[in-house]
């Protein structure tokens, strides 16, 4: 019997998981989930950026072998949408152009030998790592950008309030150490950028505030429309409000 070309090739598969934890511990995970949604919020309106996280990205065709997994990663100039894996060849050549380690016992040689080398013959441009527990890093934030096929230190400053921040250039962000925890902000407004929990915290905050002070308010002598006007409120909702 004769096979046809199509029967004696045989398919390469690329897994899309290795059967492993996300994450070794609570603090790795949480800042993880963090830089990952925080991101995807500030990159929502664009639809040439895809933000992800702890996925495979497979580099080099008909190689599985040929992979990294970083836990946080930004592509620009590629379409945003889901993924099981990331695979360069049909992305158009575009690799990660930011790159962020969460550094712990486990991951700490690789995070600063192994993969800065492999980053930087792929030609990802940032490659920043954070340890939450200070006990690995030396400052527990690091950042890095890449020159003539090598990394170069990214210089922090220090804020008047003693903070520790890094530029992003290619998110146009800085990363700061708030009380040893990873933030991302906008250095343009001083935003902090939010997860999906928190920015449901706030709301619930900033609603709960504004509620308060409508009975105060009328205490004061102001008319319902006052205050619905003082608070950017229509009339209905602050007569909800009070209900």
């Amino acid at each position: 019997m004769t096979l046809s070309a199509n029967q004696l090739k045989t398919e390469i598969i690329y897994p899309s998981s290795d059967g492993k934890p996300m994450a070794e511990s609570d603090p790795a995970r949480d800042y993880l989930i963090y830089a990952v949604e925080a991101l995807d919020i500030y990159f929502q309106d664009r639809n040439d950026v895809y933000v992800s996280g702890n996925l495979f990205v497979y580099y080099k065709k008909g190689i599985p072998s040929a992979v990294v997994a970083p836990d946080v990663f930004v592509v620009f100039e590629v379409d945003k949408k889901k993924r099981i894996s990331y695979k360069v060849w049909e992305e158009g050549g575009k690799v990660p152009n930011f790159i962020l380690e969460i550094t712990s016992a486990s991951t700490q040689e690789n995070d600063e030998e192994d993969k800065p080398k492999k980053y930087s013959l792929l030609g990802v441009q940032e490659y920043f790592q954070y340890d939450p527990t200070g006990d690995y890093l030396n400052p527990p934030l690091k950042g890095s950008y890449l020159f003539e096929g090598k990394y170069q230190p990214i210089t922090s400053n220090f804020l008047p309030d003693g903070v520790s921040s890094f530029h992003s250039e290619v998110l146009g962000l800085d990363l700061r150490l708030i009380d040893g925890e990873l933030r991302f902000f906008d250095p343009q407004t001083g935003r902090k950028l939010l997860s999906h929990k928190e920015t449901e915290q706030a709301r619930q905050e900033a609603e709960q505030a504004r509620q308060d002070a409508i009975p105060r308010l009328l205490e004061l002598g102001l008319s319902i429309e006052q205050i619905a006007s003082t608070l950017s409120l229509s009339v209905e909702e602050a007569r909800r409000f009070l209900e």
